[in-house]
């Protein structure tokens, strides 16, 4: 049985959140999606969920151990070179999830010697894998890239300097300035890590990302990004993380980064599945076209209603209401209208929101719905 003390302590915590509109609960997808980050509808996509019964026939159930005792298969190694060939990266190093990602890398390649300057609004993953690192965090206001030049100037030169920073922001649906942050690495040395969880599929030569748009960046080279993450739970829709890097960085991964060493890899089927996917994703530009026209479409009619979507270029679009009851409220009606859109609250965001997300499968009539709603 709970002790007492420890009762009121979950129990005082939990009215705390339910006083102030943050307490969160889980409820099941429902209605139209216009909330989770299956970019291209491909969770439902007969010849992945093919792949995945053909995974599961040859490679059975789990992979029994970590990679480096008896959980190593064929189809990671498969995976990892068809989503470095696709995002044009030396190798690639497959993991569990993004998450365990950024911060398995993180924690092995910094320590307290290490500065890292990190946008203000990373994810928690990134944030996460700096403090376990023990380094020096040190944060640069959003997308400004004349405060992060401020910042490398101060600092220790003999430092080890890492810059990292999502390519498109989860929550905001803006898109980093990576050709400054490619400068700057360049110019003070340091390591540069960008995350295109949510880029990849969506932006670039083929969906593969960010760091391949010539369009947004025409003079980088994405060779002179040193690791990017990139993650098999949304466009793919699957599951898994891919660390993109030289070979060197990734055979250090092999030997230094904990979550991939002292935990069990993910189902070789799934890993089978992957493969598929990538083919599929490779070959959607009329999709990633569709997704990028409609969110367009959607966020300047926002505008014109005077609502606040603050600097979003990407299929996530901010609806900022700043009140958290507000969001709520907005997001239950709108559930009852057949959306699912969700309201997205403090300490995820700094603003309550709602954060609404748009995949291939969204229609301009449902555009013209939604709007009528809001």
């Amino acid at each position: 049985m709970l002790e007492s003390n420890w009762r009121f302590f979950f129990e005082k915590e939990l009215q705390s959140l339910n006083s102030k509109n943050l307490f969160r609960s889980l409820s099941f997808p429902h209605s139209r999606d216009f909330s989770s980050n299956d970019y291209l509808n491909l969770s439902k996509h007969p010849e992945i969920i093919k792949s995945f019964k053909e995974g599961l026939d040859f490679y059975y159930l789990g992979s029994t151990a970590s990679r480096l005792i008896r959980g190593h298969r064929d189809s990671f190694e498969k995976a990892e070179t068809d989503l470095a060939n696709w995002v044009k990266s030396e190798t690639s190093l497959l993991v569990s999830n993004g998450y365990s990602a950024n911060l398995g890398l993180l924690d092995s390649i910094a320590n307290p010697k290490t500065i890292i300057f990190t946008d203000r609004l990373n994810h928690a993953s990134i944030l996460d894998g700096i403090r376990i690192s023990g380094a020096v965090k040190k944060y640069f206001n959003h997308r400004n890239t004349s405060h992060l030049r401020s910042l490398l100037e101060k600092s220790d030169k003999s430092s080890p300097k890492i810059i990292v920073s999502e390519t498109v922001f989860s929550m905001d649906g803006d898109i980093a300035l990576v050709d400054e942050l490619v400068e700057l690495k360049k110019e003070f040395g340091a390591l540069l890590i960008l995350d295109e969880a949510h880029a990849l599929g969506v932006f670039g030569e083929k969906g593969g990302g960010v760091s391949l748009d010539r369009k947004l960046f025409p003079s980088i080279d994405e060779s002179d990004i040193d690791v990017r993450i990139f993650t098999g739970g949304k466009s793919l829709g699957l599951e898994g993380g891919f660390i993109a890097s030289s070979e060197i960085i990734k055979q250090y991964l092999i030997n230094k980064m904990r979550p991939f060493i002292f935990s069990t890899s993910i189902l070789p089927a799934i890993a089978h599945s992957l493969s598929t996917a990538i083919s599929i994703a490779k070959k959607m530009d009329e999709e990633r076209k569709h997704i990028l026209q409609i969110s367009e479409i959607l966020r300047n009619s926002l505008k014109e209603k005077g609502y606040e979507v603050l600097n979003s270029k990407s299929q996530i679009i901010p609806l900022v209401l700043f009140s958290e009851e507000k969001s709520l409220h907005k997001s239950k009606e709108l559930k009852e209208k057949n959306f699912d859109i969700r309201a997205i609250r403090p300490p995820t965001v700094k603003e309550s929101r709602l954060r609404i997300s748009i995949n291939s499968k969204i229609q301009f009539k449902d555009v013209e719905e939604l709007l009528t709603y809001l």
